[in-house]
């Protein structure tokens, strides 16, 4: 089971693109708008606009999908699958949502994203950190619209500075929430002067998106759900004399994201295993 695992882990990451190492590369330099922008920037742009998300059974296509109501889905923090399990319009299905992973180069050259830290004051996910983004409204056009316009509501990023070149295959947070992360480069940080939503946000930090590659800093608890085993990974993260816990949904995305960017699998085991959404799930549904 752990080599099948392994074996899915590496072949998820396809296609393998030769810019990867371009990306790694700074020995020389391209200008982007404004000047602002580096040479990794734009290969990774690039590289990420060709990306497309892996489907779990290429047999099935995007209309088939549509036409049916219900996926297998996986736990907190790792890809839905695209598999249908159900035919009833009357059947429960997951109200949408989309994080935003903006990503920029730091002070010494490394590949960073933005994270925040919710309000204690909060119903649900208190204290927790995240990923900018929430649900769609109703005026969203798309997942893209949604994150940017959750990203400047929380914390003031003007989507005009957030250059959106992919998504990642869906995920589905514990309170049946399916979840879009909408991957965007931010050429310009200095340009972004964040303003929070004390109201929805504590803190706004950001980290190196490499971290969620290695077996450092990483804690993983094993839990079992609908008489399946799955893995919760947490990272310690310390910035600014702060200290913060990347879990769940947040760390299991950005391990992902983590995973595209550089083509590789993590440094560990990620154990994602396939559930159906019970039939009698509703939306006070939970998994625990």
């Amino acid at each position: 089971m752990v080599s099948i695992l392994r074996r899915l882990a590496t072949t998820a990451l396809v296609p393998r693109l030769s810019l990867s190492s371009k990306f790694m590369d700074s020995s020389s330099a391209l200008n982007c708008k404004n000047n602002v922008g580096s040479q990794r920037l734009l290969a990774l742009a690039q590289q990420l606009r060709l990306y497309k998300a892996p489907s779990f059974h290429d047999d099935i296509d995007e209309q088939t999908m549509e036409e049916n109501d219900g996926k297998v889905v996986s736990q907190v923090g790792f890809p839905e699958s695209t598999t249908p399990i159900a035919q009833d319009p009357q059947k429960f299905r997951p109200k949408r949502a989309a994080v935003l992973i903006c990503l920029f180069e730091g002070d010494a050259g490394e590949l960073r994203v933005i994270l925040t830290k919710r309000s204690s004051k909060l119903s649900t996910h208190s204290g927790e950190v995240a990923l900018p983004g929430g649900k769609a409204d109703e005026g969203d056009k798309d997942d893209e619209d949604t994150a940017k316009r959750e990203a400047k509501e929380e914390i003031g990023l003007d989507p005009e500075l957030v250059d959106v070149v992919t998504f990642l295959e869906p995920f589905l947070s514990k309170h049946l929430l399916r979840v879009v992360p909408v991957v965007g480069i931010l050429h310009d940080k200095r340009a972004f002067k964040p303003v929070l939503n004390t109201g929805e946000v504590e803190s706004v930090f950001d980290a190196p998106l490499e971290m969620f590659l290695k077996d450092e800093n990483r804690c993983q608890e094993e839990r079992e759900w609908m008489g399946q085993k799955y893995i919760i990974h947490s990272f310690d993260y310390e910035t600014n004399h702060k200290k913060y816990l990347i879990w769940g949904l947040t760390a299991g995305i950005l391990i992902r994201a983590a995973s595209v960017v550089y083509q590789r699998p993590p440094a560990f085991l990620e154990q994602n295993p396939r559930f159906k959404i019970p039939e009698d799930a509703s939306k006070d549904s939970v998994m625990r």
